[in-house]
């Protein structure tokens, strides 16, 4: 009988994620010392805030970690799940080798979300299903767009996961527990190597199927009863906010999305001087509060759960009124 199909136990949650951890970090730790390496070099360019190239190994070594630890624990989660994440992957890390059209690309990722919200959320109506597919493709692409900065994506992971794992094991959802305490503690491995001054980067191969998780999962776990549809969204919204104001103020401006660029909040930070060590732990901490938030709530009246989302969102704004003032005090003074 799996771990899946029996109700959580302290050795059940420490054998899958302590597989994952031990997995990811050595594969972490050799994979840079590979001819993949050399192949998937992060050379800087306008979007980059570092200046030598990086190796972006870290992706393969955080799902071969993940999808150890979940072989051994295999969970009880749509097999659609796992197809949508290897196509993902494997495009991803195509693109991190030799890079993939754009319209490829998203055209990938726009069928494997659709594929899997068709049947996660077969009976829930075709606007429903739009809504889930839109939603999976576009964290896929900002969570690529955030990974800009050492220990940001990583943090991310490890932190989002973890919150999923928790809210998932206190539902009595022992697969979805299993899922996301297995993909936080390789994110946590990852970090080891990543976090500032970063060895090693994630890529494509690890941001893009790690956004469509955080989608995929946090659909599931809805459809299931394990929790409500803001909850996923509260606990990923430091990257939400971010990306998703960025794209509108750039949209706004009339500038040309698809091209790269340091204009999102975090970027802005490590240029104002916060450097990347300061920028992730700053954000490690939002993206705690949003965790412990969003956990909250659940158990909490409408009125409550209503208020804090809003509490949440003026917060946010507060945060990205304080960053711009700076940002345009800082070009006034004329520094580059």
């Amino acid at each position: 009988m799996s771990l899946a199909q029996t109700p959580l136990t302290p050795l059940a949650v420490l054998v899958a994620p302590l597989t994952a951890f031990t997995a990811a970090l050595v594969l972490n730790w050799w994979l840079p010392r590979t001819r993949l390496a050399a192949l998937t070099l992060d050379h800087p360019n306008r979007r980059s805030l570092h200046g030598a190239p990086i190796p972006r190994t870290g992706g393969v070594g955080l799902f071969g970690g993940a999808l150890l630890a979940l072989v051994v624990a295999a969970p009880a989660l749509p097999a659609v799940l796992w197809i949508a994440v290897a196509l993902l992957f494997a495009v991803s890390l195509a693109n991190d080798i030799r890079e993939v059209p754009p319209l490829a690309r998203l055209a990938v990722h726009l069928a494997a979300a659709a594929a899997y919200a068709a049947h996660v959320l077969a009976g829930h109506g075709l606007a429903t299903q739009a809504v889930v597919t839109l939603a999976a493709a576009w964290m896929a692409n900002l969570y690529n767009f955030m990974d800009g900065s050492d220990g940001l994506a990583g943090g991310m992971a490890a932190i989002g996961f973890s919150f999923y794992g928790a809210a998932a094991a206190a539902a009595g959802s022992p697969g979805l527990a299993l899922a996301g305490f297995s993909i936080a503690a390789a994110a946590a491995a990852f970090l080891v190597f990543n976090f500032h001054p970063a060895r090693i980067f994630m890529g494509d191969a690890g941001s893009v199927p790690l956004g469509f998780l955080a989608a995929a999962l946090g659909a599931l776990g809805w459809v299931r009863g394990d929790w409500t549809w803001w909850f996923p969204a509260l606990v990923f919204s430091p990257f939400i906010a971010d990306a998703s104001v960025t794209l509108a103020r750039r949209l706004l401006a009339g500038e040309k999305v698809w091209r790269a660029h340091r204009d999102h909040y975090y970027q802005r930070l490590v240029q104002l001087g916060w450097g990347h060590r300061r920028t992730a732990l700053a954000a490690y901490v939002l993206m705690a509060g949003c965790g412990l938030l969003a956990l909250a709530a659940l158990a909490a009246p409408a009125a409550v759960q209503g208020a804090s989302l809003a509490a949440a969102a003026g917060a946010y704004l507060g945060i990205f009124a304080a960053i711009e003032r700076r940002w345009r005090a800082r070009r006034a003074a004329g520094q580059s």
